[in-house]
């Protein structure tokens, strides 16, 4: 994978793209085959993508409370895990 330019990484992502790259690049470093040049590289590539999904799924987020809101129906509750 090549690396971004700098018009390329303020262009907006495709959230199950950018997780099946981050996929790919943890099962890269996890192998060990990588250099440290490319495992740095992978990682910070990584560091952006995982920063651009954060900013994906606040939008999504927001735009879920916003529907919400409108629907005066629905009630917002905390999710919690099963263990």
């Amino acid at each position: 994978m090549g690396r971004q330019s700098k018009s390329d990484a303020n262009a907006p992502i495709h959230f199950e793209s950018a997780i099946a790259t981050l996929e790919t690049f943890i099962e890269q470093m996890a192998k060990g085959d990588l250099s440290l040049e490319e495992s740095l590289r992978h990682f910070e590539q990584g560091i952006s993508l995982t920063r651009q999904c954060q900013s994906v799924l606040k939008t999504a987020e927001q735009k879920v409370q916003l529907l919400i809101d409108q629907n005066n129906d629905f009630k917002t509750v905390p999710f919690v895990e099963d263990d």
